[in-house]
């Protein structure tokens, strides 16, 4: 489990303009996959150097891929 301590430096490593090109996060200290975006009433955003982020998102694009063939 993560201490406050920890959890106050991941957001304020996420608040950091430096990480961010245009809509998209990238951080390779941060483990997170998921962060807040810089506005945070706007929702999360995936931290696109993390490799899951290419993994939660191929398997997002196959599961609509496969429900369109089935439904079909």
């Amino acid at each position: 489990m993560k201490s406050i301590k920890d959890t106050q430096y991941l957001n304020t490593m996420s608040k950091n303009p430096a990480f961010w090109k245009g809509p998209l996060y990238f951080n390779r200290k941060d483990p997170g996959l998921d962060v807040s975006k810089l506005e945070p009433s706007m929702g999360w955003t995936l931290n696109f150097a993390c490799p899951g982020a290419y993994i939660f998102l191929a398997a997002l694009i196959a599961l609509i891929v496969i429900a369109k063939l089935i439904l079909k």
